[in-house]
């Protein structure tokens, strides 16, 4: 997300890409045309071009049609460096880097940061990522359903979901896991997360605060969403999920039609910084003053800034307590217009 003006992002999803056909010289035998390099690491074309100019990387080959054919091994590099334009480095930096010291600046960035009190089993994350990596879906869903219940929702979304997503993410982020991996993990624990907020008890209608989630245009990750759903759930939370890459003028609309208290943005690493602080102005802008604006994930958590008017929470665990502060702000202000 840390991504300067010379990169372009994109609104979609991570998807398979199309294998451009042509007597290939990378080992695995894969080239990608332009179009899916940027569908899978969220360069735009004209970044890449750019830099194919200025560093001389990428390299792309030519197909038949003497079109960009880029090996697979580029493209790996490629995710590489955009997890580095993420947490901040400067493409003039990271680009023209020998392996030795491209490796080492990603070593340093997959060390993740501690947290007081809070445990991971690593050994149950590993086999999460075995069963995915053998593609067993049914397996995956059973060991995790299996976590949720041993754990409970809350310890299972913020001590198990939350650092096996971020693995997952590395994983694909490395090239160590393919795109349709990724999706088939994506897709397990939406089905879970779905299921176990729908059996927890109904917030009623009166019931505060009324809590409205989604992201905006440009961010199609809705799995870090339904983990803040689930935790707002537990708190008897009024949620209304209006699903992913909402405009910021539906966002307004949908809130006043579901009175809402609070509106919740969830950013993932593939926002550039520039969305997400265009993002925030302009809904910050727009929304009533008595409605707060909660903003948290990947691309705030590594920024660690402040945005006038918006409450960031970038730990997961720091949910519970953020609603019972808002609810002791709105007592007060209860008390004093009684």
């Amino acid at each position: 997300m840390n991504t300067k003006k010379t990169q372009n992002s994109t609104d979609k999803a991570p998807e398979l890409p199309q294998i451009v056909s042509a007597a290939p010289s990378s080992a695995n035998g894969e080239r990608l045309g332009i179009a899916a390099v940027e569908r899978d690491t969220g360069l735009g074309k004209d970044t890449l071009r750019v830099w194919e100019r200025r560093y001389g990387f990428p390299l792309p080959e030519r197909d038949a049609q003497g079109e960009r054919a880029y090996p697979m091994a580029q493209v790996q590099r490629l995710r590489q460096l955009r997890r580095l334009l993420d947490l901040g480095h400067r493409p003039g930096r990271v680009v023209p880097l020998d392996e030795a010291a491209l490796a080492a600046l990603l070593a340093q960035a997959a060390v993740p940061p501690t947290r007081t009190g809070v445990a991971t089993d690593d050994a149950a994350l590993d086999q999460a990522v075995s069963l995915l990596r053998s593609h067993d879906a049914d397996a995956l869903r059973r060991h995790l359903s299996q976590a949720q219940l041993k754990n409970g929702l809350a310890t299972f979304v913020t001590q198990v979901l939350a650092p096996l997503t971020t693995r997952v993410g590395e994983a694909w982020m490395a090239g160590t896991l393919r795109v349709f991996e990724e999706h088939l993990y994506t897709e397990v624990v939406q089905s879970l997360l779905r299921q176990a907020i729908q059996i927890l008890p109904g917030a009623r209608g009166e019931d505060r605060p009324r809590v409205a989630l989604t992201t905006l245009p440009g961010e199609p990750h809705g799995l870090g969403l339904l983990m803040v759903e689930a935790l707002l759930a537990l708190e008897g939370c009024n949620c209304q999920s209006l699903g992913v890459q909402t405009p910021p003028v539906d966002v307004v609309l949908a809130s006043a039609a579901h009175r809402s208290d609070i509106v919740a943005l969830s950013f993932s690493g593939y926002m550039t910084a520039q969305q997400v602080t265009d993002g925030l102005q302009q809904l910050r802008a727009s929304l009533p003053a008595d409605v707060d604006l909660w903003a948290g994930g990947a691309a705030l958590a590594q920024r660690k800034r402040a945005y006038p008017g918006v409450k960031v929470i970038t730990d997961l665990p720091d949910i519970a307590a953020a609603v019972a502060q808002w609810r002791l702000s709105a007592n007060a202000h209860v008390r004093v217009h009684a």
